[in-house]
């Protein structure tokens, strides 16, 4: 249908004659006796409304369309019938919309249900890869490429519509457009997964994700090739999380290549244990239990072996911290003053807070 209309809004919008069939004959014997549209003429407008959307067909282009429909319409009406012509068009239009709207919704339940089902096979490795690589275009990805995934978690979940995950996707948008960036949440988490060459992109995310919880912690993978490449940075991030945790690491921002070394630690569990239980288990001997010298290591080494900024990280004085090293190297025979000794106690203290020692015991 196309022309122009009497409502003054230019020309009308191409819309196929199915989805006004029967519109104008509702209309005119609406009006014929002044009544309400029935239960089925509402229904047919509805349906009509729904296979418009699914054509492809915006809400607007449709209301404009119907509006100069029921124009047409007045001409052929007496006159005592043309007071009824709006009121009849407005419920018409009002089936029409609710029916379009309605198809919308649907549509986007089936896309997030669709998104949904494949962020799971992709960050749990499901699904044939050459499946998996199909569906991954339809959502900006190509997993021929490398990607890196940044994973971050805050003081409250982070859900699809949520604030906080809107303000972070528009800013993504303003700032990289369309590139090829998939950003999700999952398990209360906002993932966004990015081509590996475009660091930028995940050190943006972790900005603004920091800035949008005012505070959490974002872990970064390493990028890798491939759909399985997904999965390896997606575990490394969360591994990053983890250890943040589990180790009391500062910072906002924690990259899965600057940690690699306690993965190594972690290795062999029992030789970990052994060295922990060795070094470390005779503090337990200690007035107060092992946990207050064994921060006291950790501050102690986390500061570069500096004394005095480590008695100032535990507001301690730092006679009080002297006293305390020297209370370690009795009670354990290692001197932190000697090289040897003291990297077998940071080993030990990191190795402590892998295993949650001494809270969870070994």
């Amino acid at each position: 249908m196309t022309g122009e209309g009497s409502t003054g809004v230019g020309t009308r919008p191409e819309v196929p004659e199915e989805h006004l069939a029967g519109y104008a004959r509702c209309l005119t014997e609406a009006c014929a006796t002044g009544r309400r549209l029935t239960r089925d003429e509402l229904d047919t407008q509805r349906a009509h409304g729904e296979l418009a959307a699914e054509a492809g067909i915006g809400l607007r282009s449709l209301v404009r369309v119907l509006l100069a429909a029921a124009e047409d319409v007045r001409p052929s009406l007496p006159g005592t019938q043309t007071g009824h012509l709006l009121s009849a068009a407005a419920q018409a239009v009002d089936a029409f919309a609710e029916g379009h709207e309605r198809a919308q919704r649907l549509a986007i339940r089936q896309e997030e249900a669709a998104r949904r089902e494949f962020i799971d096979d992709l960050l749990y490795g499901r699904s044939d890869l050459g499946r998996l690589a199909e569906r991954a275009e339809r959502f900006g990805l190509l997993l021929s490429h490398a990607h890196t995934v940044a994973v971050a978690e805050g003081p409250e979940p982070y859900a699809d519509g949520y604030a906080a995950s809107r303000r972070i996707e528009a800013a993504l948008t303003a700032r990289f457009g369309h590139r090829r960036i998939l950003l999700t949440t999952k398990d209360d988490r906002l993932i966004c997964i990015a081509p590996g060459d475009e660091s930028e992109v995940v050190t943006y995310f972790a900005k603004q994700a920091y800035a949008a919880t005012d505070g959490g912690r974002v872990g970064i993978g390493r990028p890798h090739p491939g759909a399985g490449g997904v999965v390896h940075s997606y575990e490394e991030a969360l591994g990053a999380l983890d250890l943040a945790a589990r180790m009391d690491l500062e910072g906002p921002v924690l990259h899965a290549a600057d940690l690699l070394v306690y993965p190594v630690l972690a290795r062999d569990r029992q030789a970990m244990t052994d060295l922990v239980e060795s070094a470390l288990g005779p503090l337990a001997r200690a007035r107060g239990g092992a946990q207050p010298l064994i921060d006291t290591l950790a501050a102690y080494f986390d500061s570069g072996c500096v004394a005095a900024e480590a008695a100032r990280r535990l507001s301690l004085s730092v006679r009080a911290m002297t006293y305390r090293l020297e209370r370690i190297h009795t009670l354990t025979g290692y001197d932190t003053a000697n090289p040897t000794h003291r990297y077998t106690l940071q080993t030990a203290v990191i190795g402590a807070r892998l295993l949650g020692w001494p809270g969870e015991g070994l």
